[in-house]
């Protein structure tokens, strides 16, 4: 049995490039357990390949060692808080080294596990006859192919812990790991704690995107607008019962709220009754938020399954050359002097490649923002100030940068109002695609490097996903009067998998689900982002606290350094649609 009844871990990084603010915060709190960061994602995943391609030991997130350990570690080994993070990479071994020798420059005993295992890059060829998860894609080209990962789990991070880890580095394993890693190495929870391990998987989710949950990116940003110069980091106390409360360090800006966590428990999680993990299947459905005080929130209610048979693995390939820029226009109709100069400049490009026979561009983008368009809405002519994107994709480098060359160009012919082409001309920059598969867990061998020796973990296994039982969505009850803009009604937020994106939406209060889920049909919703979406709409209830997760497939224009779009992480997707108009009694607008 657990000798602890809970344990405090912080969530100090969300993404490579984070702010290093949240150590000396949670040093200077001095009662956590664990310290926890999150680095990676598919794109990270291929520029730090590129990296180590350039130079061996390259290849994981130096600022890990420099910025978030290096200054603060004596207080570390002294407060005895234990650190986990993916900053390993592609390279996580090298990680590791570089923090043990900056270990041993401060005369610290210290002990660093590396868990590897998760990069199968020098197998590519083994996964040839593969197709991608979601488009049904053929395996990319070998030769082309940047990296390849398994996403592990929290099982291997748990056992370093056992053998007396203070820091434990990994590769790729789900962003939620280095949280379960904790839980499960504290409390003792089994490969059969379903609803224990979905229960540590939702604490790990919620605080690996750092100040996301305490008031980052929140609908009602103006609560907490001037308070975010010192955003507190979030912290997770999580009980051996799989009960967890989310709070802040004492004296920090920004809030926790049923707002702020519950949107980022919405947050990128795709069907919220199966959202797919190494060590469990987890039911967000059900999760109850309960403010229990100022800044401190509760969760219940998580439940899990078997975990699957396959690693959810990422491959990202080159794919041909990307190059863009953006110019301004200011005056009056600005907005289709900024397309035509824009369409002039295409049509420059495209008669040169012809002149030469070259190929034609594969993709090319016009995306004026400031006109209404990139809302969705028809261009408004009546716009003074605009920005203009032009991008193109094409297989040769020369050709993709011979359009910043002609827009540049043609400036003196432009229509006018140009201006922001001064600051020298990009360079065009390698299009790195994402292949998603699923490999058997019997095919990944996973060890964990401790320094002194080397320790076999062997291979994990799973079971065949269950069948999930929908719950009703609910219905309205009266008539609908009038309307009111869903930010009045719902919080939201938004993000991207691959080329979809998903859409949260939390109601303010649980009688305004059933208005919310009549109004946002999928037609509705299909018809509101016409303008991005090819694919297909998706709506997932969730009675717990009466949210709804929308996803739409195939939207984002290939999604990250793949696509040209100005937001190819569909970060302002729940932004288009609080502006929809809901029909509500007048009862509910009246209390509004």
């Amino acid at each position: 049995m657990p000798d602890k009844a809970n344990i405090r871990i912080g969530g100090a990084s969300g993404f490579w490039g984070e702010s290093d603010m949240a150590v000396p915060q949670f040093l200077e709190q001095g009662d956590l357990d664990y310290i926890v960061f999150d680095y990676l994602a598919e794109i990270t995943l291929s520029i730090m390949a590129r990296a180590r391609s350039k130079n061996p030991g390259a290849g994981y997130a130096t600022d890990f060692v420099t910025a978030a350990l290096k200054p603060n570690l004596k207080a570390i080994a002294t407060q005895g808080v234990k650190i986990i993070s993916n900053a390993g990479g592609v390279n996580p071994q090298a990680c590791g080294e570089a923090v043990r020798a900056l270990i041993k420059e401060a005369g610290l005993d210290l002990k660093v596990a590396v868990v590897i295992g998760d990069d199968l890059t020098d197998r590519a060829a083994e996964f040839a006859a593969q197709t991608e998860m979601f488009s049904g894609e053929a395996f990319p080209p070998v030769e082309k192919i940047a990296s390849i990962n398994a996403y592990l789990g929290a099982f291997p991070i748990a056992e370093a812990l056992g053998r007396g880890a203070d820091i434990v580095i990994t590769g790729r394993c789900v962003d939620s790991a280095v949280t379960l890693g904790a839980c499960i190495h504290e409390f003792g929870w089994t490969r059969e704690d379903w609803d224990k391990l979905s229960a540590g998987s939702l604490a790990g989710h919620i605080i690996e995107c750092g100040p996301q949950a305490t008031g980052g990116n929140f609908t009602d940003w103006e609560l907490v607008a001037d308070s975010l110069v010192e955003a507190g980091y979030p912290i997770a106390d999580i009980y051996a019962d799989g009960s967890i409360e989310i709070t802040k360090p004492t004296g920090t800006g920004g809030l926790v709220s049923i707002g702020t966590v519950g949107e980022q428990m919405l947050y990128e999680i795709g069907d919220p009754q199966a959202y797919a993990l190494p060590d469990v299947i987890c039911d967000f459905s059900e999760v109850k938020l309960h403010q229990v005080s100022a800044d401190r929130l509760r969760m219940t209610g998580a439940k899990g399954y078997p975990a699957p048979e396959t690693y959810k693995t990422s491959v990202t390939w080159a794919d041909g050359f990307r190059a863009g820029t953006t110019f301004f226009f200011v005056g009056e109709n600005a907005s289709a002097k900024a397309r035509q100069f824009a369409e002039n400049a295409l049509a420059r490009s495209e008669a040169k490649l012809r002149r030469m026979n070259a190929p034609a561009y594969d993709e090319t983008l016009v995306e004026v923002i400031g006109d209404g368009s990139a809302f969705g809405d028809a261009p408004d002519s009546t716009s003074t100030d605009v920005a203009v994107k032009l991008a193109v994709k094409h297989m040769d480098a020369r050709a993709a940068g011979l359009i910043l060359r002609e827009a540049t160009g043609h400036a003196l012919a432009a229509p006018p109002g140009l201006s922001g082409f001064s600051g020298g001309r990009p360079k065009p920059s390698p299009v790195v695609r994402l292949f998603s598969m699923l490999v058997d867990k019997s095919a990944v061998q996973i060890s964990l490097d401790m320094g002194d020796e080397t320790i076999a973990f062997g291979c994990e296994s799973g079971s065949t996903r269950p069948a999930i039982m929908r719950p009703v969505p609910p219905e309205t009850e009266g008539e609908a009067d009038t309307e009111v803009p869903l930010i009045r009604l719902a919080w939201s937020r938004s993000g991207d998998k691959g080329d979809k994106a998903n859409i949260g939406v939390l109601p303010r209060d649980p009688s305004f689900a059933p208005w919310i889920w009549s109004a946002l049909s999928e037609e509705v919703i299909r018809e509101r982002f016409a303008h991005y979406l090819k694919g297909y709409v998706e709506r997932f209830y969730m009675p717990g606290t009466g949210a709804m997760n929308i996803l739409l497939h195939d939207v984002l224009g290939g999604g990250g350094v793949a696509s040209l779009r100005n937001d190819p992480q569909a970060k302002t997707y729940s932004q288009i649609l609080l502006a929809m108009p809901i029909p509500v009694p007048n009862s509910i607008a009246e209390a509004l």
